[in-house]
This record gives C-alpha cells, structure tokens and sequence, in this order.
C-alpha cells in the first residue's frame, strides 16, 4: 500500500507516510459559529471526512479534531445588533441574544448539517472558549522565544512579530514586503504593520463575559492562536496532515504555521485544501443573488444526493454548482441504489461489503482522487447490472459486495435524515417492503388491476418509489 497526497506547503505530490506507524493525526478547521453553515463549510467537511474513511479503509487509526470558533468579532456584532433598540430581527435570530447563546445555536445547526450529510463526529471537537489556558502557554513560549510582544500602546494586545520569523510566507510562497498590513488591531501597538494578533485586548463596547483574564491583561484570543493551541492539545506538537478550505491559506493557515513553528513546534507534516464551490462559474455571493445553501440544497434532494454531488469532485479542484447539478446527481445514486436493490431481490438480503476494485483503491491512494474513484463505482455497476441480466448470482454479489464497499467510503450509506432508517430498521422496512411487491405482482398476475394499484399508492404515500421492468418492480425511497 503506498498513498500520496498534494502538499500545500510542497507544492507538490508526496508519499504519506504516518509519523507513528498505524496511526494518523488529523485537524481540520471547523465553523466559526456566527451564522448558519454555507456550502463551502459542508464541502470542506465531506472532503475531509472521505479522506478520514480512505485512511481507516487502509487500515490506519485515525485521530480527527475539528475545532469550533465560538468567540469572534462577528459573533460579537451579531450578538450586540441584537440589543439595539431598532433592531430587527432576522428569520434566523432571535431578539436580545448574547453572544455565546447565539454561537451555540449555530454550533448546532452546524451538526445538524453535518449528521445530516453523514459527516463523521470527530474524535475531538474542541470550542476555542475551552482553551484559553492553553493559549496563553503558547503566548508565552513565543514571548520568550522572542517572536512575540505586547502592545505598544495600553490596549492589553500582544502581537506575533512577522519580522523576527525568516520562514514567514512560506505555506503560501509570499515575500514579507508584498503582504498587506493584518487588519485585526489597532496598527498603532505594532511594530510592523503586518504583525498579527495573538491576544485582544478588552475593548469597552464588548461585553466583559466575552473576556478573559491573562498576564498580559483582560481579552480573547486572536482567530490564529486558536487552532496551534487546540491542535498541539490533542495532537501533540507534531502531526500528520492539517486540512481546510483554499481561502484559509492566507492569513489564517500562514499565521499558524508561523506561531507554532516558532514556538518550537513541527506542527503539520501535510497541508491539504480542499476547493471552492462557485456558481454557474462564479463566485457566490449573496450581493448578486447566485448563492445556494445546504439547506437549500436538501430541500431540493435527498441527503444522499447532496452528499454526492459534494463530493463528487476533486478535493483540490473548483466545484461548480448549476441548477441541474442535483438533477445529474440524482439519476448518478438512483442507478447505484437500482442495482443493489435489484441485487437485493435477486440475492435475497442484505449486501455485505467486500473489498473495492483495485481501480478505485488506486484511484483514492493517488491524491484521494473521488472522480477517478467515482468511475470505477459506476463502471462495477454496470458489471452487476449485466451480470443480474445473464443470470450470473455469483458475479453479481461478488459486484454487489464491491459496491457496497465503494459507497461506504464515499460517505453516501450514512447520509440520511433524522427519520430514514438505517442498519436493522432500514433491513425490516426493506422486508416489508418486499411483501408488499409480492402481493402486488400476485394481484398483476390475476389481473386485479384495483388491488394492484391500491398497493402502489399506497407504497407511494409512504414515499416509496416503484419501478417495474421486465426483471420484476424494484423500489426505492426518496423525494
């Protein structure tokens, strides 16, 4: 087995190998909670859940943190907006919320998408307001290294110093001098311009619970800090890959890399982005109408669908999204779910996973390439497909197994809404099911059209879909 994935930082394609044998350190960022998730949030969440199932598949015990920002200027805005006294309140606020209620309810909304899209839990979720202590000893590692320093002004503000780090801008390949000040403090503390943030000092319109005792005076930490410290907290001071989306290179991913390698810290082994998802080839923005949301989107199509068409392209590459891309999804998992429920009939149960095509293996060891992955699926589905029509049971649980193996990587079994069933219930409906059908096919053979009938609506009120062929009715469910 020899995988390689692209390394930001390298620019190019390695071999991954785990630093400790048999074992795999992962963080990748999480939300800040300041409003309800977009689509390049779920994207990026899937991406890097697929890579999480690819590794275990491979045999590796994987250690995932995906940390939640839960105290961030724009939550703060949100929160203070809230008690104006002309404020009115949006569909998804409520009025007079306090900024830890508000970044709650959306940590929340955050799950709920991500369950719903059958993305993983990680092994930690870690809340940036739960790791205060630890900020503060990486704050002082880099004061005494001599990478960082408090405010020259009284505002409490200590500073990571970009000029006392050679390496700064290497992630992103950027000469200091053509770098735009950092915009997250008052300049005039500063030595440099560019220097950022690693604690905020209090400011008198924040509210006193969204602050923090330190050595260096009352405040919160800076957006970067957050992630070294919570990612050597449950990582240890040197991982395997760190992960999220292409906007966060600059500043956030550059502005980590720096703090912990100065502070003595090997930080990530891999740097590994995931794309953007555009609109009809445009960058969405809610200013020009061309933006589509998850919630959206799972109006539209079931979550198995969705968790398709999000995953279905390169991790690195731009995912377009059009107004019949769920369409094309769609008519993608309905000829997956056909086959294995024909195999179903045909075979009499449920479908154990196997193993999956040699082509899909090397598609997904060479840079988790799901396109590439995504045709060999299609193409086994095709060979049970052919197999089911020659009669040839052998082959087609031999492709059924496969199939079911190739889905369960991909995410697309665990995709489902609160009340679709799963595991044994999804077994007892599908038995139920069954019956219903045979009944059916004994009224067709009688020619008691009514009867017929009268089970196909009322398969069809439950949302069961039927299609008949010259192989029987197969059934599936979805909108």
């Amino acid at each position: 087995m020899s995988m390689r994935f692209y390394d930001t930082r390298q620019a190019s394609l390695r071999e991954f190998a785990p630093l400790q044998p048999g074992r795999v350190g992962l963080y990748y960022c999480g939300a800040t909670v300041q409003g309800m998730p977009h689509v390049g949030h779920v994207r990026s969440a899937i991406a890097f859940d697929i890579l999480t199932r690819w590794l275990e598949y491979r045999g590796l015990d994987v250690t995932v943190v995906r940390n939640v920002t839960d105290i961030d200027d724009k939550i703060l805005e949100k929160s203070a907006a809230s008690f104006a006294p002309d404020f009115v309140a949006p569909q998804h606020y409520r009025d007079r919320e306090e900024w830890f209620a508000l970044a709650y309810r959306f940590e929340q909304e955050f799950l709920r998408a991500y369950d719903t899209l059958g993305v993983r839990r990680p092994t930690y979720e870690p809340r940036a307001t739960g790791h205060i202590t630890e900020m503060h000893e990486l704050i002082a590692e880099l004061i005494d290294a001599g990478h960082a320093y408090p405010a020259l002004d009284d505002s409490s503000d200590v500073y990571f110093d970009v000029r006392s780090w050679g390496e700064y801008g290497s992630l992103t390949r950027q000469r200091l001098e053509d770098l735009q000040e950092a915009p997250d403090a008052d300049p005039r503390g500063k030595r440099d311009p560019r220097d950022f943030a690693l604690w905020k000092g209090h400011k008198s319109g924040d509210p006193v619970s969204a602050s923090w005792p330190s050595p260096w005076g009352r405040g919160r930490p800076g957006w970067h800090l957050e992630c070294s410290a919570m990612a050597g907290k449950y990582l240890g001071r040197e991982f395997d890959i760190h992960g999220g989306g292409l906007d966060l290179r600059f500043p956030h991913h550059e502005n980590e890399l720096a703090q912990s390698t100065a502070s003595g810290r090997g930080f990530a082994n891999f740097w590994m982005h995931n794309g953007m998802v555009t609109y009809e080839g445009e960058k969405m923005s809610k200013s020009i109408g061309n933006t589509i949301s998850p919630e959206e989107m799972l109006a539209e199509a079931s979550p198995r669908v969705v968790r398709y068409f999000l995953g279905q392209a390169h991790y690195r590459s731009q995912l377009d999204y059009k107004p019949t891309s769920l369409t094309e999804a769609a008519a993608a998992v309905e000829r997956v779910d056909t086959f294995l429920a024909n195999a179903r009939k045909r075979l009499g149960g449920e479908v154990v996973p196997t193993q999956v095509p040699s082509a899909f293996g090397a598609a997904m060891d060479e840079d988790l390439n799901v396109p590439q992955a995504l045709a060999a699926l299609h193409e086994t589905v095709r060979a049970g497909n052919t197999a089911l029509a020659e009669g040839d049971d052998d082959a087609a649980l031999r492709t059924a197994g496969e199939v079911v193996a190739m889905t369960g990587v991909l995410g697309l079994d665990d995709a489902v809404v609160a009340d679709e069933p799963s595991g044994s219930a999804a077994a007892a409906l599908g038995t139920l099911i069954e019956a219903q059908l045979q009944a059916r096919a004994e009224a067709r053979a009688a020619k008691d059209w009514a009867r017929a009938d009268e089970i196909r609506d009322l398969l069809a009120a439950a949302g069961v879909t039927i299609k008949d062929s010259a192989d029987g009715a197969a059934w599936s469910l979805g909108r």
